[in-house]
């Protein structure tokens, strides 16, 4: 079905190829899972398959991609659609419409699916993929694991015989993780060709015919699953460390404790959007020195609450630092935060001068880039990285930024596994040193190497 050979893959501009001698063929019907480190090039061999290279991406390419027997670089962009669905590692990128039901509809329409036969396929795929809490509501007001979730369905409404999928659970909740491994399963029983790109492994075992692992733009046959660099098949232990605090209508219940002055304190805290109310929290403390893990279903409130904290939300309530109040534009000073997308926080035209930004002339960026394995690409433009370098390079920026309170959401998207421990590193190196420390994350295996303690939000009902 999808067929790549001796491919030699250079971006414009690049110093050297993303891919090199790259070879691979994917059987009708098979579903395989391409995994190895961050940069290997995995995200580049599905632009391959989809057309975006060389249609959108401007570079140098060798050797042959064929897509159901024919040259993809002959074939018309509709044509390419009508063969292939993906999903990006940013789902919020490939959004066209700004509702659910209108986003799983846009390809039917543009492919002149009859009415009555879109509005069957949007119901199945709402059912299948199980959005019913998400049905009638804006895209934009969606959670990250929620838009991932439209997504995802949205690459499969038009029943495509290939799908791609780039992370597609990087910010989905377990339970989540658990609906999607279903449906994959579906897909796969009814005949699609399915290709992923993921770095957290052990949900596809069982589901998955071949796990590819890729190095430096090449498939390593030598390497297997567990080696340096690439999570392992097992499921992690999961987090069992509750946080002791008092708690509001949407934390889950726990043990309660006299909360100590140092770190955050959170009173009455209410957040609403458009008359929901999407938070609810009457007092809790996230004590300094250590590590504290947000976690909840998707749409639970988590990224609220980090804006919350960080001064980037209106909301009612207040928050208090070492027992003092501080305002919304105090702890903007005070705090520094890793959002979902991080290239929403890449501003210069180098890795080093974007921390320069943080640490100005003073020591510690070359020993941050070295410890996160950013060294060798310091005079890289940040946009040139792949997207599990650039989520290193802003976990670096928030790791000189020197604040007080400094915020994780989700960093280990497009994470590998020996990257997991650096970035684990930096959050236990703030703490260490005072600061308190959010980590907001699904990823089980994050949680079990890094978390001291959890914060477990669940979702309010819908009025």
């Amino acid at each position: 079905m999808i067929e790549l050979k001796g491919v030699r893959w250079t971006y414009s501009g690049a110093d050297g190829p993303t891919l090199d001698d790259f070879s691979l063929q994917v059987r009708r019907g098979e579903t395989v899972v391409l995994c190895g480190p961050s940069g290997s090039g995995k995200s580049t061999a599905l632009r391959l398959m989809n057309g975006l290279i060389p249609h959108f991406h401007d570079g140098t390419l060798e050797g042959t991609v064929h897509l159901d027997g024919q040259a993809l670089a002959d074939l018309p962009l509709d044509q390419i659609g009508r063969l292939t669905g993906t999903v990006l590692q940013h789902p919020r990128r490939q959004f066209f419409t700004d509702e659910t039901e209108t986003e799983l509809a846009f390809a039917l329409e543009n492919f002149g699916v009859p009415p009555e036969k879109i509005r069957e396929r949007v119901a199945a795929a709402v059912d299948d993929h199980g959005l019913g809490d998400l049905a009638g509501r804006s895209l934009q007001r969606l959670s990250g694991g929620q838009q991932q979730q439209v997504a995802c369905a949205a690459a499969t409404v038009h029943r495509p015989p290939v799908l791609l999928l780039d992370e597609p659970t990087a910010n989905l909740s377990a339970a989540a993780v658990e609906r999607f491994t279903a449906t994959l399963r579906l897909l796969r029983a009814q005949g699609a060709t399915i290709v992923i790109a993921e770095h957290r492994l052990y949900h596809l075992y069982g589901t998955a015919d071949r796990f590819v692992v890729m190095r430096d733009g090449r498939i390593d046959e030598s390497a297997t699953i567990g080696d340096d660099g690439l999570r392992g098949l097992a499921r992690p232990t999961r987090l069992q460390t509750p946080l002791t605090c008092a708690h509001g209508p949407s934390v889950a219940p726990g043990a309660t404790a006299p909360l100590p002055r140092a770190g955050l304190r959170l009173r009455g805290i209410r957040c609403d959007f458009h008359g929901r109310r999407v938070l609810d929290i009457d007092e809790s403390h996230l004590p300094a020195g250590t590590i504290t893990a947000v976690t909840g279903p998707n749409g639970a409130g988590k990224s609220t609450l980090a804006r919350i904290l960080t001064g980037l939300q209106r909301h009612q309530g207040e928050v208090l630092l070492d027992g003092r109040p501080l305002t919304r534009t105090q702890r903007q000073r005070v705090s520094a935060i890793v959002m979902q997308d991080v290239q929403r926080q890449l501003f210069t035209d180098s890795v080093e001068a974007e921390l320069r930004l943080e640490a100005g002339q003073g020591s510690g960026v070359h020993e941050v880039l070295r410890d996160l394995d950013l060294e060798r690409y310091a005079g890289r433009h940040p946009l040139s990285l792949s997207g599990g370098q650039q989520q290193r390079l802003v976990v670096a920026a928030a790791r000189l930024s020197g604040r007080r309170l400094v915020v994780f959401d989700e960093p280990s998207s497009g994470v590998d596994q020996r990257h997991l421990h650096s970035i684990t590193r930096v959050m236990r190196d703030l703490a260490a040193e005072g600061a308190v420390v959010l980590l907001i994350s699904h990823d089980e295996e994050l949680l079990a190497l890094a978390a001291d303690q959890e914060l477990r939000l669940r979702r309010l009902a819908r009025p």
